[in-house]
């Protein structure tokens, strides 16, 4: 199951996006460190579903949007010099391990500054910059473990002790290589590297092992255009142009899923509207036309919005539908597109056989498009919302 970090410094309201994504019970106040230790849930992507194209009724999805469970982990506030040891350093570095992507949540109204206290107008763009450096050092920490260990070793032992050390942080061989070309290092030389050519190494495998989305939160504490301008969405949009940044408003969308979990109203996860399902108090009433209001302007709170572009978008993955079936688009209980599963843009129908289940790649024999029926080749690329048929040798 994909996993993905929500990172940033205290208060920046991580756990108010972590609740609002999982609905799971998390403790949530206005002081710096209120998560000490990481809170794991399940959260959703969410895709259209292939059920309507193919005039079915799967009964998995909502309205034709189908929801597809992913893992979460909330991680304690992070602080400069976490690395050295500051707030609870090395600790909270550990708990991003294996995350594929990390999300970092940023408070864009500039309430609050890198440690969590109250401030007015602060640059929330500083924040960013401190998270990726605090990363990147704790990766350097553990590359320079082996470095003057290794000075002996050929370039493939080298590169092998590397892969080793580094695959306990979900960083794989490609990841490696890639970072090389990247840093325009060659890695047959790497007994003469200089400390910022490792550096350099080691900041282009953060880039490409945890690559992060920015979710600039608390936009609704923002009340004007101009405001948000100067406090700091277009500066971080400018600095950082590769990066996909969203304004998010955690707390609306925390409020939003309570309300409809309670019957009082119908909200759809990344809706740009509700709908009132009860009679409620002037108070209330009072609350969901602000709401509402904040979803015309701003047409979603993010917060889902986040979750489909990190999976979709910042990992470039896919969702295929396996089935036992082909004609009925069904399992072997007869249930309709049963699963759904995220995998990488540009895998093969065999290698999306193996993600399945280890025991596939020795039974795998075949699959089938479901949709024309016809037999496709081992080296077949999945294409989005493709639905197979994997055929298995009993």
């Amino acid at each position: 199951m994909l996993e993905l970090a929500l990172v940033g410094t205290p208060s920046a309201g991580k756990s108010t996006f972590f609740k609002a994504a999982t609905l799971k019970d998390v403790k949530i106040a206005s002081y710096p460190f209120t998560t000490l230790e990481p809170n794991e849930g399940l959260a959703y992507v969410s895709t259209k579903c292939p059920c309507g194209e193919l005039k079915i009724n799967c009964k998995k999805c909502i309205e034709g949007t189908r929801f597809v469970p992913i893992k979460i982990w909330d991680i304690a506030g992070l602080v400069p010099d976490a690395h050295l040891g500051r707030g609870r350093g090395i600790a909270f570095l550990d708990d991003v391990r294996q995350a594929k992507a990390l999300i970092q949540i940023i408070d864009i109204s500039g309430k609050t500054d890198l440690e969590g206290n109250p401030s007015e107008g602060f640059d929330s763009s500083i924040a960013i910059e401190m998270l990726e450096k605090e990363i990147t050092y704790w990766m350097f920490d553990i590359f320079n473990r082996d470095w003057k260990k290794v000075q002996h070793l050929g370039t493939k032992d080298f590169l092998e002790s590397l892969e080793t050390r580094f695959s306990g942080l979900g960083i794989s061989k490609d990841h490696i290589a890639k970072a090389f070309g990247a840093a325009n290092l060659n890695k047959e030389n790497f007994k003469n590297f200089s400390e910022s050519d490792c550096l350099r190494f080691v900041i282009e495998l953060r880039k490409l092992s945890k690559p992060s989305i920015i979710a600039a939160n608390k936009y609704d504490a923002i009340m004007t255009d101009a405001q948000a301008s100067a406090i700091g969405i277009e500066k971080i949009k400018k600095k950082y142009p590769d990066k996909i940044t969203i304004t998010v408003s955690a707390d609306i969308e925390l409020a939003l899923r309570e309300a409809h979990k309670h019957g009082i109203i119908k909200y759809m996860p990344g809706s740009s509207s509700f709908e009132i399902l009860k009679e409620i108090d002037e108070k209330h009433k009072k609350a969901l036309d602000y709401m509402k209001k904040y979803l015309e302007k701003h047409n979603t709170t993010g917060v889902q919005e986040i979750l489909n572009k990190a999976a979709l978008e910042l990992l470039d993955l896919i969702v295929v539908y396996p089935v036992a079936d082909e004609n009925k688009y069904t399992d072997s209980k007869g249930e309709l597109l049963p699963h759904a599963h995220l995998i990488k843009r540009g895998t093969t129908v065999k290698d999306f056989a193996s993600s399945i289940h280890t025991d596939f790649v020795e039974k795998y024999v075949g699959a089938i498009d479901a949709r024309t029926k016809r037999k496709i080749s081992d080296k077949f690329i999945l294409s989005h919302n493709d639905i197979v048929k994997i055929m298995l040798r009993h």
